[in-house]
C-alpha cells in the first residue's frame, strides 16, 4: 500500500509540473512576439513577412495560372490564437481529461523543457527550475491539433533576449534517475497482474492470524524476481548514463564575449554561433551561416540520423555565405523565426532576416542537424536553433509500438482463467470448512469453533484469506522473469549466428526487440518491399528511348557497366537535338554532387537511381562537373554550359516526379522534369501522339523485362508567367501554416504543359538467393505479398524472376479506376476464385490507384476474400500509406494471421510497426527501416533462417517453458488441496513453509531454463531443408488452450499420484528402528521430494537435444533439493527458521522406506507420460516425427555404431525402471505381497530382468576389468549373498551386479534375501517345475 501511494502521488507530481511549465510557456511566447515587434518596429504582420495588402493577394494572371490564396496576417493571428488558448481537452500528458475521443497528438513525445522564458513580471529562476523538474521526472509534453508546439524566435547576437526558458543542451536518454526509479520501475512491474496479485499474496500474509504459511515465504520470492528485473534494467540504464556523460562532456567553440571560447556541449544555448571543424558532430541544431568552401557548400554526414553514409550538401544563403570573419560575424544582427521543436528531420519551416533586409526562407538544406558530422570541409559556422532534447536527433528517440505476441495474449487470458480456478478451489476449501465445523464441531470441543452467525461469518472469510494465501502459487510466480531471460538469450543467439552476418558490410543480424521471438514461428502472410529489399538496390543504365526510338546498351567486355549503344553514339556526335536534349535533362535534373577525388570524379547520390543516370549522361558525353548554390555546369563534348539555377522542386512520394527550373546560356528559362510515366504523361502538351505511344510500348517493354523507368519531360516558360509563379512560390515556401501542401499546390501550375523528350531504364538485380527464398516460404505455407511503387509491369517480371509467380498462374488484374469499377471486378474475381479448383494457382496484381477503393469501408472485405484465395498479391504503385493500410487490412481481418513485413527504406517504416513482426534490412537507403524494425538482418535470404530455426525453435521453446511452468506450480500445490480433505480444511500447510517458497527460485529453476535455451527438436540443417516443419509452429500445433489444459490435467493426475500412492504407504506410519512413526513432516518431505523428481524428470521427458546444460539442469535441480534438506535441517536454532526440519535429514536419508517412495511413485506418475512419448515417437505419423526418427537413423550410421533404435532403447530402460520397481516392492512388502503370485512373480523377474537387462548392462559395463569398484560390489554380492550366488549360476554376474548397484543398503539386503531364501525353498515347490532355469531357487 505504501508503494501504491508513493507511484500515484508521483504520477499527480508530475501532471502538475506538466501543466504549470505548459502555462508559463503559452504566456511567454506572446511576450516574446511583442518584443520582437517593438525592436524592429514593426507591425507583427509585418513581422511576418508579408504586409496588409500582400496577405490578401492572388495570383493575377487568371488565364496563365490558378488563383491560389497564400499565407496572411489572419492566418497567422489565427493560429497565434489557437497557441494562446490552452487545450483543456488534451491534458499535457497525453490523455484526456474531459473528452474520451479525444486524439493524442503526433508531433512528439520526447520530454521538451519550456521554449520561451516570461519576461519581467516572472522570475527567471522559476522558469528554470519548473523545466529542471520537467526533466528530471521524465516529463513528456504532448501536443494536439489544437494545441501546436509554439513558434520559436531566435534572435542572433543577443544573449539577454535568447536566455530564458529555452532547453539546456545537456541531454538525458537514461530511463531512470536515482530519484524516480523506485517509482518508475514499480509502476512498471506492477502493471503486469500475476505481479499485482502476489503483492496483493504478501500483504495479506502481514495480517496475524491468516496466512499458514507464514509471513514472507511470497514475498521474498516475488522480491528476488523483482530483485532480477531490477538488475536487468539498471545494466541497461547504466550504460545509458554512461554514454550520455561521454556525448555531454564533449567540447565546443562558441562566439562569446566578442571572441572564441572553448565551451562543453552542456554550455551552448540558444542563439549562440558556433564554429564546428572537419570531422567533428554538431552539438545542436544549426542554421548554417557560413562555410570555408566556395559559394557557402557544406559536406556533411548523416548516418546517425537516418544511416546513410553518402555524403550529403548544405548551403547556406547567400545573404550570410561571405560572413567567414569573426568582425563580421560579432556584428551581424537580425532574428530567426520558425517552428517549435518537432521531429521530423527532412523538414524545417522558418524564417530569418538581417538586418533591414528582407524576409527569407529557410530551406532544411541549411539545416545542420545534431548528430550529423562536418566531413569534406574544413569548417562551418551556424547559429543554434534547438538544443538538447528540443534537437530533432533527440525528437527521434521514440520508442517503437509496443508489441505483444499472440502466445503471451494467450497467456495472459490462461492466467486469468487459472485464477478463476483458485477463487473455485477457495471457495469450496471455505465452504468444506464450514460443513466440517457443522457436522464434526461438537466430536472436537477443544477446538472451540464459532457458534454465532456473526462469528461463522467472520471465520469464514478469514478462512477464504487464508485458502487464497494457501493456494496462490497455483498462478507461477517465476513465469515472468523467466520468460524475460529465456527471450533474453534467444536474442543473443540470434545476433551471434553467423549464418546470418553479412561479411561484404560486416553486418550481423539484430534482435531489437525479444518480446517476439516465438512470433517469428508463426508467420503466414509476408509483406515485402520490391526495390532494397528483394533487389540490391545497385542501379545499372540498361535501356532509353529517345525520339520514338528504343537504344539498348552492349555491355563492354573491359567495363561492363559502361552503357555502349552505337547508334546513340552516331546520334549523339550528329548533335541530334532531341538526344542532346534527353541527355541535359539526365545531366542536369537531380540533386547529386560531384567530388575531384584524387583527379577523378565521381558522384555523391541520396538515389542509386539518379547516381546511375548522371553516371550514364557522363559516359555519352554529357558529364555533370560542378554545382554551386545558383549554377550548374556541365561539358558536352568537351564544351563547357553553365545553367543559372532558378528553383528546385524536390521529389516526393506524394508527387513522384521531380523538376528543375534553370536559365539556359542562351537566356531561355526551362523546366527539366523526370518521374513516373503516370504523372508525366497527366501533364504533357498532347499525350496520344506518335511519339507519346511509342514511347508508351517501349516503356512496356522495359517493364516486360522487370526494368525501372522513368519519363523525361520539359517545357519552355514565358518570363512574366514565371516571375508571377515565382511570387507565389516565395510566398508559400515562407508560409508558417501547410508549407509543404502550398509549395506543392504552386508547383502543379508550373509543371504542365511538358514536352515528352524520352524514357530511361535502369536494371536493379534480385538478391543473391531471393527465388530459392520465395519458393521455400511458399513451401512453408506463407504467403508473400510484394508492395512496390514500380509500374505493374515491372512488378510483375519481379514476380517471375523470384518465383513468387509462375508461367502457369493465372493473373487476376484490378487496374479500374472507380469505385463502382473495383467493386464490380472483385466481384468477377470472386466467381473466379470460387470455381477455380486448388490446383489452380491464382495471383492478384492491383494497382495504387485501385487499391485507393479497394481498402475503401464498403470493398475492403471483398478485396481481402479475394486476396486470400491468391497464392500471391502484388500491389504496385502504391503509397507507403497504402503499404500499412494493406498490412493493416490483413492484421485486424484474418484470424490467427501472424503478419511479417519486411523493407529497407524510409518509405517501408510504416509498414513495418504496422505489422506483428517488422524486418529491416540494413541496405543502400540508410538505417531508417532498421532503427523501426523488431529485428534487423542484411539480405532477404537470410529470412529464411531467422524464420524456419529460429523462429521454430523459440516457439517450440517458449511455449514449451509456458506449459511447464504451469505444470510444476499446479502439481505441487494441488496436494495441498487434497490434503485439505484430510486436515478438516484447517488451511494447515502439507509441506514446511520455506520449501514451499524455494520450489520456484531453487528447485525447479532450471529445468525451464534448459526447455527454453538449447532444447531442438529438428537439427538447423534438416529445418532449412524441409521448410514444410515450419507449419507444425505456425498452425500453433504445440500451444493452444486445448493443450494447456492437457498439461494442466496431466499435473492433476500426477498431484493425486504423488499425494495418495505416498499417503497410502505410510498410512498407518512405518515404524523407525528407534519405535518412533512418521509424522507430517516427514510424509510431507517424503511427497515433497517425489514431487521434485517427478516434475525435473517430467522437463527431462520433453528434451529432445541434451547437453551440458540439460544434465546439469536435471540432475542437478535433483540434488539441489537433498543439498537443500541436509543444510536446512541444521540452521535452527542459529536462524529462527526451519525448527521443523531439525533432525528430519536423517530420519528421511536412513530409511529405505524413503528410497523406495521416491523412486516408485514418480515412476507410477510418469508411466503414462513415458508410454505416449513412446508410442507417438514409433507410430506417430507426422512429418516431425517421421523426421526425428530418420535424424537419429542417419546419426547412427554416420557414427558406425550398433546402437539400437530409441523404441527399443526407451523399451529397454523402461523394463529396466519396472523391474527396480518390482524388486523394491518385493524387498518393501517382503512376505505379504506374494501370497498365490509366487511362480507369476518369479517369472516376470527371470524375463524382465535376466532378458531384458542382460544386454544393457552389458553395454554399460564393457570396461568392467577397470572399474574395480564394480568388481568389489561383484565379488561382494555374488560370493557373500545366498541368493546372489545361486543368482550368478543361473543368470550370469552382471545381473549380479546390477543388483548390487540397486541395493546400497546391505543390512536391508541381507535381511530381505534371508527371508526370501527360505520362504522360497519352503513354499515354492512348483517353481522347479514352472522354470526349468531357476530350480535351485
Amino acid at each position: 500500500f505504501p508503494y501504491y501511494w508513493y507511484v500515484r502521488g508521483y504520477v499527480r507530481y508530475e501532471v502538475l509540473i506538466g501543466r504549470m511549465a505548459n502555462s508559463i510557456e503559452l504566456q511567454a511566447f506572446n511576450t516574446k512576439i511583442e518584443e520582437s515587434d517593438a525592436k524592429f518596429d514593426q507591425p507583427r504582420s509585418t513581422h511576418y513577412g508579408l504586409s496588409q495588402q500582400e496577405s490578401y493577394s492572388t495570383v493575377g494572371d487568371s488565364s496563365q495560372l490558378t488563383e491560389m490564396q497564400v499565407s496572411g496576417t489572419k492566418v497567422e493571428e489565427q493560429e497565434l490564437a489557437k497557441v494562446d488558448q490552452p487545450d483543456f481537452e488534451n491534458t499535457d500528458y497525453g490523455v484526456p481529461l474531459f473528452s474520451p475521443n479525444s486524439q493524442p497528438k503526433t508531433y512528439s513525445t520526447i520530454d521538451d523543457p519550456s521554449e520561451h522564458s516570461p519576461s519581467g513580471t516572472r522570475s527567471q529562476d522559476f522558469v528554470t527550475w519548473i523545466s529542471g523538474l520537467r526533466h528530471t521526472f521524465g516529463y513528456s509534453r504532448r501536443y494536439s491539433i489544437n494545441n501546436p508546439p509554439p513558434r520559436r524566435m531566435v534572435f542572433i547576437n543577443a544573449a539577454d533576449s535568447n536566455n530564458g526558458g529555452f532547453c539546456s543542451n545537456k541531454i538525458n536518454t537514461a530511463k531512470y534517475s536515482l530519484l524516480t526509479f523506485l517509482p518508475k520501475f514499480l509502476y512498471e512491474q506492477f502493471r503486469k497482474y500475476a505481479n499485482i496479485f502476489f503483492l496483493l499474496v504478501s500483504l495479506l500474509q502481514q495480517i496475524p492470524g491468516v496466512s499458514p504459511t507464514g509471513r514472507y515465504n511470497t514475498a521474498i520470492p516475488l522480491i528476488i524476481v523483482l530483485s532480477v528485473s531490477a538488475i536487468k534494467e539498471i545494466i541497461e540504464d547504466f550504460a545509458r548514463h554512461r554514454a550520455n556523460n561521454q556525448v555531454n562532456n564533449r567540447k565546443a567553440l562558441a562566439l562569446r564575449g566578442g571572441e572564441w571560447m572553448t565551451i562543453y556541449w552542456t554550455e551552448v544555448k540558444v542563439g549562440d554561433i558556433l564554429k564546428v571543424s572537419n570531422k567533428e558532430f554538431f552539438p545542436a541544431d544549426l542554421l548554417l551561416l557560413s562555410s570555408s568552401e566556395p559559394e557557402g557548400h557544406s559536406y556533411i554526414e548523416t548516418s546517425n540520423l537516418d544511416g546513410e553514409t553518402n555524403l550529403k550538401i548544405r548551403q547556406s544563403h547567400v545573404k550570410t555565405m561571405k560572413l567567414m570573419h569573426l568582425d563580421n560575424l560579432k556584428t551581424l544582427e537580425g532574428y530567426v523565426e520558425c517552428e517549435g521543436p518537432n521531429n521530423q528531420i527532412y523538414k524545417f519551416h522558418g524564417n530569418f532576416k538581417v538586418g533591414k533586409d528582407q524576409l527569407v526562407p529557410i530551406e532544411p538544406e541549411q539545416i545542420l542537424l545534431r548528430g550529423a558530422r562536418l566531413r569534406n570541409t574544413d569548417h562551418v559556422h551556424g547559429l543554434v536553433i534547438y538544443t538538447g532534447h528540443d534537437s530533432k536527433l533527440l525528437r527521434n528517440a521514440t520508442k517503437a509500438p509496443i508489441k505483444r505476441s499472440n502466445v503471451e495474449k494467450a497467456t495472459n487470458r490462461q492466467i486469468l482463467v487459472l485464477f478463476g480456478v483458485l477463487l473455485f478451489l477457495v471457495v469450496v476449501s471455505a465452504c468444506g470448512q464450514l460443513i466440517w465445523n457443522v457436522t464434526r464441531g461438537q466430536k472436537h470441543e477443544y477446538l472451540i469453533l464459532p457458534t454465532s452467525a456473526r462469528q461463522v461469518a467472520a471465520d469464514f472469510f478469514f478462512s477464504f484469506l487464508t485458502f487464497i494465501i494457501l493456494y496462490n502459487n497455483l498462478i507461477p510466480i517465476s513465469l515472468i522473469v523467466t520468460l524475460e531471460v529465456v527471450r533474453f538469450i534467444q536474442a543473443i543467439f540470434i545476433r551471434k549466428d553467423l549464418d546470418m552476418y553479412h561479411a561484404e558490410t560486416d553486418t550481423p543480424a539484430l534482435a531489437r526487440t525479444s518480446n517476439l521471438n516465438e512470433e517469428l514461428g508463426q508467420v503466414k502472410h509476408i509483406f515485402s518491399d520490391k526495390t532494397g529489399t528483394l533487389t540490391r538496390n545497385v542501379m545499372q543504365f540498361k535501356k532509353c528511348s529517345v525520339g520514338g526510338c528504343m537504344f539498348e546498351g552492349n555491355e563492354s567486355s573491359f567495363t561492363p557497366s559502361v552503357f555502349v549503344d552505337d547508334r546513340l553514339q552516331h546520334l549523339i556526335k550528329e548533335g541530334d537535338a532531341g538526344v542532346g536534349a534527353f541527355l541535359r535533362n539526365m545531366a542536369l535534373c537531380h540533386t547529386v554532387i560531384p567530388e575531384h577525388v584524387d583527379g577523378q570524379l565521381q558522384y555523391r547520390a541520396s538515389s542509386p537511381d539518379e547516381g546511375a543516370l548522371v553516371k550514364a549522361a557522363s559516359e555519352l558525353g554529357v558529364v555533370f562537373v560542378s554545382r554551386t548554390p545558383s549554377s550548374l555546369t556541365i561539358e558536352v563534348n568537351g564544351r563547357p554550359e553553365v545553367y543559372e539555377m532558378l528553383n528546385v522542386l524536390p521529389f516526393s512520394s506524394d508527387r513522384k516526379r521531380m523538376s528543375v527550373i534553370l536559365r539556359t546560356p542562351e537566356g531561355e528559362i526551362k523546366l527539366l522534369i523526370k518521374g513516373a510515366d503516370t504523372v508525366i504523361y497527366e501533364r504533357l502538351q498532347s499525350s496520344g501522339d506518335g511519339l507519346a505511344i511509342t514511347t508508351q510500348g517501349h516503356l512496356d517493354a522495359f517493364a516486360s523485362e522487370g526494368l525501372r523507368t522513368l519519363c523525361f519531360a520539359e517545357a519552355t516558360l514565358n518570363v512574366k508567367v514565371y516571375e508571377e509563379w515565382s511570387r507565389l512560390y516565395y510566398e508559400a515556401s515562407i508560409a508558417k501554416v501547410d508549407r509543404e501542401e502550398k509549395i506543392e499546390q504552386t508547383a502543379e501550375l508550373i509543371e504542365k504543359n511538358l514536352v515528352l523528350l524520352g524514357a530511361s531504364a535502369v536494371e536493379d538485380k534480385l538478391q543473391e538467393g531471393v527465388p530459392e527464398s520465395i519458393a521455400k516460404l511458399q513451401e512453408a505455407g506463407i504467403k508473400v505479398w510484394v508492395l512496390t511503387g514500380d509500374k505493374r509491369q515491372t512488378a510483375i517480371n519481379i514476380g517471375l524472376s523470384c518465383n513468387q509467380l509462375t508461367p502457369d498462374t493465372k493473373l487476376l488484374m484490378l487496374t479500374e479506376s472507380s469505385l463502382e469499377e473495383v467493386t464490380e471486378q472483385l466481384n468477377s474475381f470472386v466467381n473466379i476464385t470460387e470455381e477455380s479448383n486448388r490446383e489452380d494457382k491464382l495471383a492478384l496484381i492491383i494497382t495504387g490507384q485501385a487499391l485507393e477503393h479497394a481498402l475503401s469501408s464498403s470493398c475492403s472485405q471483398l478485396f481481402l476474400n479475394v486476396a486470400m484465395s491468391c497464392g500471391a498479391v502484388i500491389c504496385c504503385r502504391v503509397t507507403p500509406l497504402q503499404k500499412a493500410q494493406v498490412v493493416q487490412l490483413v492484421k485486424a481481418q484474418v484470424k490467427g494471421s501472424i503478419t511479417l513485413a519486411i523493407g529497407d527504406g524510409a518509405n517501408d517504416v510504416s509498414m513495418i510497426q504496422a505489422a506483428h513482426v517488422g524486418i529491416g534490412i540494413s541496405g543502400l537507403e540508410g538505417l531508417q527501416a532498421t532503427l523501426a524494425s523488431d529485428y534487423a538482418i542484411a539480405q532477404f535470404r537470410y529470412l529464411i533462417k531467422l524464420l524456419f530455426v529460429h523462429g521454430a525453435w523459440n516457439y517450440r521453446r517458449l511455449t514449451n517453458v509456458i506449459l511447464y511452468s504451469f505444470y510444476k506450480n499446479i502439481c505441487l500445490y494441488m496436494m495441498q488441496f487434497w490434503f485439505a480433505f484430510f486436515n478438516g480444511f484447517s488451511g494447515q500447510v502439507f509441506f514446511e513453509r520455506w520449501t514451499i517458497g524455494a520450489y520456484n527460485v531453487i528447485f525447479t529453476l532450471l529445468p525451464p531454463l534448459a526447455l527454453g535455451l538449447m532444447d531442438q527438436d529438428v537439427r538447423a540443417a534438416t529445418r532449412l531443408k524441409l521448410p514444410r516443419l515450419y507449419r507444425t509452429s505456425q498452425n500453433g500445433r504445440e500451444f493452444n488452450a486445448k493443450i494447456l489444459w492437457v498439461w494442466i490435467a496431466d499435473s492433476i493426475f500426477h498431484s493425486l499420484v504423488l499425494f495418495f500412492v505416498t499417503g497410502i504407504a505410510l498410512w498407518h506410519g512405518a515404524p523407525f528402528s528407534d519405535g518412533k512413526i512418521c509424522g507430517l513432516w516427514f510424509t510431507g518431505n517424503t511427497v515433497y521430494t517425489a514431487t521434485v523428481i517427478t516434475v525435473v524428470l517430467k522437463a527431462g521427458l520433453h528434451i529432445y537435444h541434451w547437453d551440458v546444460l540439460s544434465h546439469i539442469s536435471i540432475w542437478g535441480s535433483i540434488l539441489s533439493w537433498f543439498v537443500f534438506v541436509a543444510v536446512y535441517a541444521q540452521v535452527w536454532p542459529t536462524l529462527p527458521i526451519g525448527s521443523e526440519m531439525v533432525g528430519l535429514d536423517s530420519r528421511l536419508f536412513g530409511t529405505f522406506v524413503f528410497y523406495a517412495l521416491i523412486i516408485l511413485t514418480p515412476c507410477i506418475a510418469l508411466a503414462p507420460d513415458f508410454l505416449y512419448k513412446i508410442i507417438t515417437y514409433q507410430v506417430g505419423r507426422s512429418l516431425l516425427k517421421s523426421v526425428q526418427r530418420q535424424e537419429y537413423a542417419n546419426k547412427r550410421l554416420q557414427r558406425g555404431s550398433s546402437e539400437q533404435t530409441p523404441l527399443k532403447r526407451y523399451t529397454q530402460i523402461g523394463w529396466a525402471l519396472i523391474s527396480t520397481f518390482l524388486l523394491i516392492v518385493f524387498f518393501v512388502g517382503k512376505h505379504r505381497l506374494l501370497n498365490q503370485c509366487e511362480t507369476i512373480y518369479v517369472f516376470l523377474y527371470y524375463n524382465l530382468i535376466y532378458k531384458s537387462l542382460k544386454s544393457f548392462v552389458l553395454r554399460n559395463l564393457k570396461n568392467r576389468n577397470r572399474c574395480d569398484w564394480v568388481i568389489e560390489i561383484k565379488r561382494y554380492t555374488t560370493f557373500q549373498n545366498p541368493l546372489m550366488m545361486k543368482l550368478h549360476d543361473h543368470t550370469g554376474p552382471e545381473f549380479c551386479t546390477l543388483v548390487g548397484l540397486l541395493l546400497p543398503l546391505q543390512y536391508e539386503v541381507n535381511k530381505m534375501v534371508y527371508s526370501f531364501s527360505a520362504y522360497a525353498n519352503s513354499s515354492c515347490p512348483r517353481v522347479s517345475m514352472s522354470l526349468p532355469g531357476c530350480a535351485t531357487v
